[in-house]
């Protein structure tokens, strides 16, 4: 009996907020089976005290519900401890999923979503948080990894990347964690600097066959990519947006 309990504690804890209690059974049992731990909430409200009183590891948050939508919860979860939140929406525009996205979801699926797909995209979510916590993790104080840039890794501006072994490092030597979807980005801009790249060709380089096939969300991946950058050392305006075109990246590349 301790050994159950003690495996169900490790579990990953996920919370499932929507107003249909068919899907949240639906989802609730599928996970279950995946060896997860799954609770349910209603509404945002319900959600809110259920976070008042547990720790999650993931929200699967829905966005149309009566009596507060999704995206207003989410502009409410976001703080450095919440959770990471993948949005469900029976409504799929491009514009919904942007508008999620930018608010800081970690990935969007439109209703009525395949539970595989939505256990795929959770085991992806997860894997890319628990890399950025390993890199916190092994960081000293000052929030800071000092790493020395070895030969034979690609330099710009000050600043050094291994394409493969997918470290990029700013100019005063500090590890810069990126999610996967960021450093795809990040590669495809070295390996094609100073060049005016659509956001067509972003999908391609950056996502190829894993791409939702909307070009605006590039803008979004743009946007958190620069954000990140901005908060290094000579982080400045290493890519530049080419109104009506898309974007370029500024600096001369040196393949080592």
């Amino acid at each position: 009996m301790n050994a159950i309990l003690l495996r169900m504690d490790l579990a990953t804890h996920i919370l499932i907020v929507d107003d249909d209690a068919g899907i949240r059974s639906l989802i609730s049992s599928f996970l279950d089976k995946h060896g997860y731990r799954t609770d349910t909430a209603a509404d945002p409200i319900e959600m809110r005290e259920k976070l008042q009183s547990r720790r999650y590891d993931l929200i699967v948050l829905d966005v149309m519900m009566p009596r507060e939508d999704g995206l207003s919860a989410l502009r409410q979860l976001q703080r450095d401890d919440a959770p990471p939140v993948i949005m469900l929406s029976a409504v799929g525009s491009d514009i919904d999923r942007i508008v999620g996205l930018e608010m800081g979801a970690e990935d969007y699926l439109a209703k009525p979503c395949n539970p595989r797909e939505l256990l795929a995209r959770i085991r992806t979510v997860l894997r890319r948080r628990e890399g950025q916590a390993a890199a916190n993790d092994v960081a000293p104080a000052n929030g800071l990894r000092v790493v020395d840039a070895q030969d034979g890794m690609t330099h710009f501006a000050g600043w050094a990347i291994d394409l493969i072994g997918r470290t990029l490092i700013d100019p005063a030597k500090a590890m810069v964690a990126l999610s996967d979807s960021e450093f795809r980005l990040m590669r495809a801009f070295v390996e094609h600097p100073r060049r005016v790249l659509s956001r067509d060709q972003l999908l391609d380089y950056a996502t190829g066959s894993e791409s939702d096939h909307y070009d605006r969300a590039i803008d979004v991946q743009v946007s958190r990519l620069r954000r990140k950058l901005a908060g290094h050392e000579g982080g400045g305006e290493l890519i530049r947006t080419v109104r009506n075109e898309g974007y370029m990246f500024v600096p001369i590349v040196d393949k080592a």
